[in-house]
């Protein structure tokens, strides 16, 4: 049984988790602790509080004592508004206080991409435009290139939270890009578990989803590689060796 840690801000769609859990059909546990968030707000100066070092500390202990592996702070915004590398700071005082491997959302975006071989991104976001071109810059940091970016104006996740299929797909098909070979989709309040496939075949490349790429995190840092084609080309595929 391998168990991974995730530290959740908030409440908006947790229950991609349990789901993502089902999906994998293997000896997975996934341990998730609520962070509280303070201020709902995609707003860089709440973004910045949301993932301050004590707020992520709370968590750990229940994640300790529950014999995580590693943990990953399964948030984006509140990781990428601290630049690459404040993000790495960041990830590296948890894993600290953790005493395990740790990363965050963001990070995790990077490692997919570069895992199934994908250099040229659209993204897809809920955030309000200058929280969106954030991320876009943590992205060329970490060495992808961003063809497009499309922000929603979202300011809360728990409005996030509440958008379905429908809207998910909206979001999908405006922001895509005909020179991008993948799609990203970042906010980890956007329920996404249980569409991938649907948005793979109806985009025609692999799309990167926020829950998604967290959970794929945490098994990379505990050393697993589970096929699970219900949750898109990132679980299916081979991993890209780089020349």
């Amino acid at each position: 049984m391998t168990a991974l840690g995730f530290l959740y801000p908030g409440h908006s769609a947790e229950d991609d988790y349990p789901r993502i859990e089902q999906l994998l059909g293997s000896d997975i546990r996934v341990d998730l602790v609520h962070t509280d968030i303070g201020e709902d707000a995609h707003r860089v100066d709440a973004l910045r509080e949301m993932g301050s070092p004590e707020r992520l500390a709370a968590g750990v202990e229940e994640l300790r004592l529950s014999g995580a592996e590693a943990v990953v702070w399964a948030c984006t915004s509140g990781s990428f508004v601290h630049g690459w590398e404040g993000a790495q700071d960041q990830v590296r005082t948890l894993a600290r206080t953790a005493g395990m491997p740790a990363s965050s959302t963001s990070f995790a975006f990077v490692h997919a991409a570069a895992e199934i071989g994908t250099r040229r991104v659209a993204v897809g976001a809920t955030y309000p435009d200058d929280v969106a071109d954030l991320f876009a810059d943590f992205l060329r940091a970490g060495g992808v290139e961003v063809v497009g970016v499309r922000g929603s104006g979202i300011i809360t996740a728990a409005e996030v939270g509440r958008w379905g299929e429908e809207e998910v797909f909206a979001l999908a098909r405006q922001a895509d890009h005909e020179a991008a070979q993948a799609l990203l989709l970042p906010d980890t309040a956007l329920h996404t578990a249980a569409l991938i496939p649907a948005l793979e075949k109806e985009l025609s490349k692999p799309v990167l989803t926020a829950n998604q790429v967290t959970v794929w995190e945490a098994l990379r840092l505990a050393d697993r590689r589970v096929n699970a084609p219900a949750l898109g080309a990132l679980f299916t595929r081979e991993p890209i060796v780089q020349a």
